[in-house]
């Protein structure tokens, strides 16, 4: 198909991919501390020098120098060109590729990188909810419910709690002028037409609202609570373009937000549950969206943190939903990851539970009794089978073998089938293989319209991939070990510095005076001063989303280079952020230097004019102002 493949897309669709799932359905992955580790498919070798790391989404090889994101091993591993391989991945993902019509490239016109319409009409959405909530005349009935429910202004705040006011359509009147807009509200899924009168409404009437955001904090959907006698209590947004919940958990991003380090994720039921307990200083819980949790949403959840805890209600509906969530979580536990289950007194919810008895005990509940999955796993098996009797014992492990055999992870698959043979006193590696259950397919994804601004800068320019057939694509030669290395060659300290910036994209914030440095002649200032200007106009990309902004470009050959000696951040004894900022300043003195050098050579020829003479006296006394707050 024709058309450029847009950027926003790619970048989502990356987000979504997990490396580890692409090389390892390729080669026999093992796990070697944090990362993965095998036979490097580009060169001959007999010792494994290939490492994949799941936390920076990227793989590279020590023999041979090969690396790069999931779209790049596919184009050295499968030999495809670039949309090729962005196909592949899609089609794994279940979406379609979406294309941009190509302009004429000799009139010099390039297709502008544009978010998604529905993101600003969302946004406008909860800004219009939550104003309601500060100026209705009905807002008392929401404010009061907000208060009867233990919740301060302030939380209500970083949640952005609104509120949808009765009536079939304010929201509609308040954003929609034409037909045209109105069709944009109802893709949003804030107007619902029916079908048969064609008559149009407000999804959300007479509702506390909740937004939903994405990872990058924009708002993608609405959870409501009714305030009057409707149904259903709850409502969620429809699927829309942006927004699928069988793969999003509200409170993720305020969780990331509230915390710099999350070393769990608690996984509750409700909005109420997930913005009750951030008031009593839980920040780290998220919900479903009136879903069951999916392997899509442990998928994510695990590219995040190593532990996840399942809190659900003690009565039969709640222990129904954590054997649901059991299943889901069997296909997602590698080694070295950890889930449990707490479950809550009969007629308890986290709400109520931590307005009752506080922090610091609902924290002590948490680790006293929540159940790891295994324990969890066979006793919920033992009450359908219990192995009291030979016949009961059968069963338990006709029961327990199929969904053991689902464990990804090889050490905890085999402690799960060593503890069945202690409960049954059967020797099951003396049985036949059992066949693997099916599993829960999680819903199917959808591209998403994630785009970045545009970005002027010479390194920015992607290349006009084209949709040449494998058939007639050169094959690629195989790479050769790289067996010495020059190891007396020092890196200079900015190459150190965008290494440090690549790896810790908020660094970039911090650099206030970086655009002065645009002037840089220097080839490896200007890859830094790319980098940094790029991360000030889009602050949420990632890594792996900065290697894929550049993938292809001799820019992102650089990147790539950078990015596959992460060891080196490593280094105890070095204070990467200090050194960050020292460059920086270096690179602002430099700059400084040669722009008063320039207006003191020519005040030797012709005298400088008065804006020359203020320009030169504010350059001398930058020459001690600070260029980044440490």
């Amino acid at each position: 198909m024709a058309g450029l493949i847009p950027q926003g897309f790619i970048d989502d669709l990356l987000g979504r991919t997990d490396v580890v799932e692409v090389v390892g359905s390729r080669l026999k992955l093992k796990k070697t501390g944090k990362n993965y580790s095998a036979l490097c498919p580009f060169h001959n070798e007999k010792s494994p020098s290939f490492s994949v790391s799941p936390d920076k989404q990227f793989y590279y090889c020590f023999g041979c120098g090969a690396g790069g994101n999931a779209i790049g091993f596919l184009m050295d591993f499968e030999r495809l060109d670039f949309p090729q391989a962005v196909e592949e991945l899609a089609r794994q993902a279940g979406v379609e590729v979406p294309r941009e019509e190509r302009s004429d490239r000799r009139g010099g016109n390039r297709p502008s990188r544009q978010d998604s319409p529905l993101y600003p009409v969302l946004e406008n959405a909860a800004a219009y909810y939550r104003q309601q909530l500060r100026q209705h005349a009905q807002r008392k009935r929401a404010v009061d419910y907000l208060q009867q429910r233990g919740l301060t202004g302030q939380i209500a705040k970083l949640y952005d709690i609104g509120f949808a006011p009765p009536g079939w359509n304010n929201l509609m009147g308040h954003l929609a002028t034409d037909n045209t807009e109105e069709k944009v509200l109802i893709e949003a899924g804030l107007v619902v037409e029916n079908p048969d009168s064609g008559k149009r409404y407000d999804r959300f009437r007479d509702r506390i609202t909740f937004p939903i955001r994405d990872s990058r904090g924009r708002v993608i959907g609405f959870g409501g609570r009714v305030l009057g006698d409707d149904k259903p209590k709850y409502l969620n947004s429809p699927e829309t373009p942006v927004f699928h919940k069988g793969r999003e958990l509200y409170g993720l991003y305020e969780a990331r937000k509230q915390n710099r380090q999350l070393d769990d994720i608690l996984v509750v039921e409700g909005y109420m549950d997930v913005i009750a307990l951030a008031q009593h200083g839980v920040t780290n819980a998220v919900a479903t969206l009136g879903t069951a949790t999916s392997e899509e949403h442990l998928k994510r959840l695990f590219r995040i943190v190593n532990s996840v805890v399942f809190c659900f209600d003690g009565d039969n509906a709640g222990r129904q939903a954590a054997w649901r969530a059991l299943q889901s979580c069997l296909p997602a536990l590698e080694d070295g990851r950890h889930v449990r289950f707490m479950f809550l007194p009969e007629g308890q919810d986290p709400d109520s539970l931590i307005r009752s008895e506080g922090h610091d005990a609902f924290r002590a509940r948490m680790v006293q009794q929540a159940q790891p999955l295994t324990d969890y796993l066979f006793r919920h098996l033992a009450e359908e089978a219990p192995p009291d009797s030979l016949e009961g014992k059968a069963h338990l492990a006709t029961l327990a073998l199929p969904l053991i055999e689902q464990v990804p992870g090889s050490l905890l698959r085999r402690l799960l089938r060593q503890s069945l043979e202690a409960r049954t006193g059967m020797d099951l590696d003396s049985l036949p293989a059992a066949s693997p259950a099916e599993p829960t397919s999680p819903p199917p994804m959808e591209p998403g319209h994630d785009a970045w601004d545009g970005y002027e800068h010479q390194y920015d320019e992607m290349p006009e991939w084209s949709d040449q057939p494998t058939a007639t694509r050169p094959s690629r030669p195989q790479r050769q070990p790289q067996r010495q290395r020059d190891t007396s060659s020092v890196e200079s300290p900015v190459m150190s510095a965008t290494r440090t910036l690549l790896h810790h994209p908020h660094l970039a914030g911090l650099a206030k005076q970086a655009s002065q440095l645009a002037n840089e002649d220097d080839e490896e200032a200007q890859l830094l001063i790319a980098l940094i200007d790029t991360l000030q106009k889009n602050p949420q990309l990632s890594t792996i989303e900065l290697l894929a902004r550049w993938h292809g470009t001799a820019l992102g050959e650089q990147l790539n280079r950078l990015a596959e000696k992460e060891w080196i951040l490593n280094i105890a004894s070095a204070n990467l952020e200090q050194q960050f900022f020292d460059t920086i300043t270096t690179l602002m003195a430099r700059q400084t230097d040669r722009q008063i050098q320039h207006l003191l050579d020519k005040s030797a020829i012709t005298p400088l004019t008065a804006e020359e003479k203020q320009q030169l006296r504010e350059l001398l006394g930058r020459r001690h102002t600070p260029t980044a707050e440490n």
